[in-house]
């Protein structure tokens, strides 16, 4: 299939270009193209014909959109507005990629997909605009809510960790009343791969099984990288930051159950593998 895939030189979209290398990839990306300028996005859009259009690219600094709310919602809603469009203009097929932050946080069990969002940050207010904008102006459309995610490359949780882990210094303090489900890139696109050939409408959650805490997620990267540096257990409040994170970040994958799908690959299965491929391309 011909394939167009916005934020190319991000963290997920690095890890898109080697899973769909079968396929025909246009990568869209700054500076080339500017995904809220309608204009560019069409034009790109009708010289590559694509089939499928993925809608990686986002502004995902959670504490800088709180700041800069202009750039937030014109990277992640407008500029999703005019993906979409361009998309069903040219008669292709949309997959969009978004987060655990259009909810809340409060629930004491995992959000599945019919749970109503209510944003409590501008990052998260300004992506569930875009999935807003794209079940409008793309019907045939799937938006995929993914969490903690880390890949090749980063910047992400794991690659903070194992520098700062590899480190000498007293323990380091992690927060431990966070809760969500630590994702890999590749099994974020490995779902991709498959969804590209086998549609599923409307939206989908897109996390790795289990949870854990930071805390927890800390010591596991710490265990399977052979580091020896000490952590401590902490409190949200003990680090104040511009945006609220949710204390509940797990994502069920019901509608996935719901198709028929095997469940995604376990939390610690992909974490043990990055880390063993990360160390050797060190």
């Amino acid at each position: 299939m011909k394939l167009f895939l916005t934020g190319g030189k991000g963290m997920l979209g690095k890890t898109l270009q080697r899973h769909l290398k079968a396929h025909e990839l246009f990568v869209a990306d700054l500076p080339e193209v500017d995904i809220a300028e309608l204009g560019g996005v069409e034009q790109a859009v009708s010289a590559f014909k694509p089939d499928v259009v993925i809608h990686a690219a986002a502004m995902t600094q959670v504490d800088a959109c709180e700041t800069d709310t202009d750039k937030a919602f014109r990277v992640n809603a407008l500029g999703s507005a005019c993906v979409a469009r361009a998309a069903e203009r040219h008669g292709a097929r949309m997959i969009a990629i978004s987060t655990d932050y259009v909810f809340d946080g409060t629930l004491d069990r995992p959000y599945h997909e019919f749970d109503e969002p209510a944003p409590r940050t501008v990052y998260g207010a300004s992506k569930l605009a875009g999935e807003l904008a794209v079940r409008m102006h793309c019907p045939d459309h799937t938006i995929i809510r993914t969490a903690w995610l880390y890949g090749e490359g980063g910047p992400s949780f794991v690659h903070t960790m194992l520098r700062l882990g590899a480190q000498p210094g007293a323990p380091l303090k992690v927060v431990n009343d966070q809760t969500g489900n630590p994702t890999s890139a590749d099994a974020v696109a490995s779902l991709i791969g498959h969804l590209i050939e086998n549609p599923i409408p409307g939206v989908v959650h897109g996390t790795c099984e289990g949870d854990a805490t930071w805390f927890q997620f800390t010591q596991a990267v710490f265990k399977f990288a052979g580091l020896k540096r000490g952590i401590e257990p902490c409190a949200t409040a003990e680090f104040p930051r511009p945006a609220p994170r949710p204390a509940n970040s797990r994502l069920e994958k019901r509608v996935l159950r719901l198709a028929g799908l095997p469940p995604m690959p376990h939390w610690e299965a992909e974490l043990e593998k990055f880390i063993a491929t990360t160390q050797r391309s060190l």
